[in-house]
């Protein structure tokens, strides 16, 4: 039992606050004979994360806050969480168990002092007793379907958050997307623009070139000739870049209309995240009612044990005037035995002396038969 050598981290956290679905106990019996070990076994929530202080207590029905429990004892933290390691069982030895017949049950208390999770009560005592006590509580099978729509509803409200932080990521992609196209279109405009006033730039100089072969032309031919060629040249160029112009305008307006669909997309996934967040809000009140229907079954499950405990007192009062009751009646009937005794032995001694009395005897006899009806033979001791 060095698992005992120290306190565990408690605190005043009352029951109603207990996290019932983070650690399932499996394998409780509903009593267990006193003077051997118990084994407890419990299972660890995909989602539970135990810590290197978590402990599990025994307390006794009833109680409110992890400073009240009866004996505990260390967790052992599993190696990783798959199905098989996160089944886990530690064993109470007799010595530190309650001797006294009353209902008890397993809690799960992490370092800080926190209790997460109830075991079903169980009986320290004999089965029989187990019985005659007559205990009312939730079943088993009423907080097993509790877990199972607990874990259902943590279940669908990850998924929700999962795909919220998708949406939100792909919402983020999107931005970000559009920021890059935004300030590539920026970039393409600056650039048309630039090259619009060097084509426009290029024209005039050209024009002016031509212009100025033109007049050149009937004073040299064999210049005029040249610059025809280069006319050429110039125009070809021109023609190129104008096809260049025409394309970066095409790519700029398909650009637009890119930017036009992620918009739309844009949108689209907005009003999917919007409906999202509704039916996250429509979980989250459902799983407030739950949280209020559980309280109010814990109450009423605190109403029957104090009523099973009124019983029980009243019980053991009736036992106590009965079992008072019982001696008194075997006192009267030892001392109506020897009087019964007695007056046999005075009978048979005045059968003997009946002719030696005096005649007046049969008559205080029978005075005192009279007076004495409630005993069998008369008081002997009378008159």
């Amino acid at each position: 039992m060095e698992n005992i050598m120290e306190d565990p981290p408690t605190s005043a956290v009352l029951l109603e606050h207990c996290h019932f679905s983070q650690v399932i106990f499996n394998n409780v019996e509903k009593f267990y004979v006193p003077g051997g070990d118990i084994t407890c076994y419990y299972t660890l929530t995909q989602h539970f994360i135990p810590r290197r202080k978590d402990w599990i207590g025994i307390f006794r029905v009833g109680w409110k806050t992890t400073r009240e429990y009866y004996t505990f004892m260390w967790v052992t933290l599993p190696v990783d969480m798959n199905n098989e390691s996160a089944k886990q069982e530690v064993q109470f030895k007799a010595y530190y168990l309650p001797k006294d017949d009353e209902y008890y049950q397993f809690c799960y208390v992490d370092q800080d002092g926190v209790d997460i999770p109830l075991s079903l009560p169980y009986l320290h005592g004999e089965e029989r007793k187990c019985c005659q006590l007559g205990y009312k509580g939730v079943t088993s099978g009423e907080v097993e379907e509790i877990e199972e729509q607990n874990k259902e509803l943590c279940k669908e409200n990850q998924e929700l958050k999962d795909s919220c932080v998708s949406l939100q990521k792909q919402n983020s992609d999107m931005q970000a997307e559009l920021q890059r196209k935004q300030e590539e279109l920026e970039t393409l405009q600056s650039i048309n623009k630039k090259l619009e006033q060097k084509v426009k730039d290029q024209k005039d100089c050209w024009e002016t070139e031509l212009l100025q072969l033109k007049e050149q032309n009937q004073k040299v031919s064999l210049e005029n000739e040249k610059m025809g060629i280069r006319v050429d040249q110039l125009q070809a160029q021109l023609s190129t870049q104008e096809k260049e112009m025409e394309q970066l305008v095409q790519r700029a307006q398909d650009k637009t209309e890119q930017l036009e669909r992620l918009k739309k997309e844009n949108g689209q996934l907005f009003l999917t995240l919007t409906e999202q967040r509704e039916h996250q809000k429509k979980l989250e009140q459902t799983v407030e009612e739950m949280k209020q229907k559980e309280t109010t079954a814990l109450k009423k499950q605190q109403e029957l044990m104090d009523e099973n405990f009124d019983l029980s007192r009243r019980l053991s009062e009736n036992k106590i005037i009965y079992d008072a009751l019982q001696r008194d009646k075997e006192r009267l009937e030892k001392e109506n035995d020897l009087l019964k005794k007695e007056n046999n032995r005075l009978l048979c001694y005045m059968g003997l002396d009946f002719d030696s009395l005096p005649h007046h005897v049969p008559t205080s006899e029978q005075g005192g038969a009279g007076q004495n009806a409630g005993l069998a033979y008369g008081n002997p001791y009378s008159g």
